[in-house]
């Protein structure tokens, strides 16, 4: 089994409290789950690209938004398991705002219904929201979790 590399940005403001942005997995498969269903906007890379370009990168191709202006703080990388194997997945956080009702998601194409032999295109994530962190908490996947606790972490210790 082959390690595949991510890299993303996990968005941060402080409204009344920390909020976080994530997305709703796009596609059929993720179209009526919300728990585990969310995502910290991030994209493969090849292992020799600059992790943090690449991040830069997918955020613009999932949200259709450059990433704001801001500090980025690196949060590390974690790898987990997905569903296609392993992934090691590197990610910054950087204060900044944006407006979900502005993303316009890049799209995917994948064989649907399954056998058919049709190829349909899809959103890569079908909405933005802004939650607070026990909120996100429930609804990222499992293995990305660790980012938004590192981001806490950082936060509390400027406070």
């Amino acid at each position: 089994m082959s390690l595949r590399y991510s890299a993303g940005v996990l968005l941060f403001r402080r409204t009344s409290g920390l909020e976080v942005l994530i997305g709703h997995m796009g596609g059929p498969l993720w179209a009526k789950k919300d728990a585990s269903a969310w995502s910290i906007p991030k994209g493969e890379l090849d292992p020799d690209e600059d992790h943090r370009a690449a991040a830069a990168r997918e955020f613009a191709e999932e949200l259709g938004l450059p990433v704001p202006d801001g500090e980025w703080i690196p949060l590390g990388e974690v790898e987990y398991g997905s569903g296609r194997g392993k992934k090691q997945v590197t990610v910054w956080a950087v204060e900044g705002d944006l407006d979900p009702a502005l993303v316009v998601p890049g799209t995917f194409e994948m064989e649907w219904p399954p056998r058919s032999g049709r190829m349909a295109e899809f959103p890569e994530i079908d909405r933005a929201e802004w939650f607070a962190p026990d909120i996100a908490r429930e609804k990222l996947g499992k293995g990305q979790r660790p980012f938004l606790d590192r981001l806490i972490e950082h936060v509390d210790s400027r406070a």
